[in-house]
């Protein structure tokens, strides 16, 4: 991502506001992504959540910080790290920044990585940038999913530690 000047970006998240998230993603696009999660949890004993944040809070801003520390905090904040197998996985976009974010517990982390993470990232990056965003997300959903299912198949009695729910900010 090409760095932007404290000033621009201040600008950015202070004017961006949650309903803004609707010209990207319509409530139909919002459940399809749901529905995609639900579908890609069936096939592994894996969690995905989706957050999707327009602009950061103004203490945020402040203490400028980036996409990936949001995310991480994000992370946290949901327990998606507290998953019975360390495999929950969370997408977040910043639209103020134009930035995807994947963080990864630390059981489909080791399999992973860094590097397999970023190539998600890019693949959805791209597709947005062509204007398809309800389809960069389910991809990345897609993509995330054939990983957890690689390391961690389903289960003989499944459940759903996490909210399927798009989380808008």
């Amino acid at each position: 991502m090409k760095p932007i000047h404290p000033a621009k970006r201040f600008l950015r998240h202070i004017t961006s506001h949650p309903w803004q998230v609707r010209r990207y993603f319509s409530e139909t696009a919002l459940q399809h992504i749901e529905q995609a999660i639900a579908d890609s949890e069936r096939r592994h004993a894996g969690e995905v959540r989706v957050v999707i944040e327009s602009g950061l809070p103004l203490s945020a801003i402040m203490q400028r910080l980036s996409p990936r520390q949001r995310a991480i905090q994000l992370f946290g904040q949901l327990n998606i790290w507290d998953t019975e197998h360390n495999n929950g996985v969370l997408i977040y976009l910043m639209l103020a920044d134009r930035d995807v974010e994947i963080v990864a517990d630390r059981g489909i982390h080791r399999h992973v990585g860094d590097r397999g993470w970023q190539h998600i990232c890019r693949q959805m990056e791209e597709m947005f940038r062509s204007g398809q965003f309800e389809q960069g997300v389910t991809h990345g959903i897609t993509a995330i999913g054939q990983h957890l299912a690689d390391y961690f198949p389903p289960e003989a009695i499944p459940r759903n530690e996490l909210s399927n729910h798009v989380l808008v900010l």
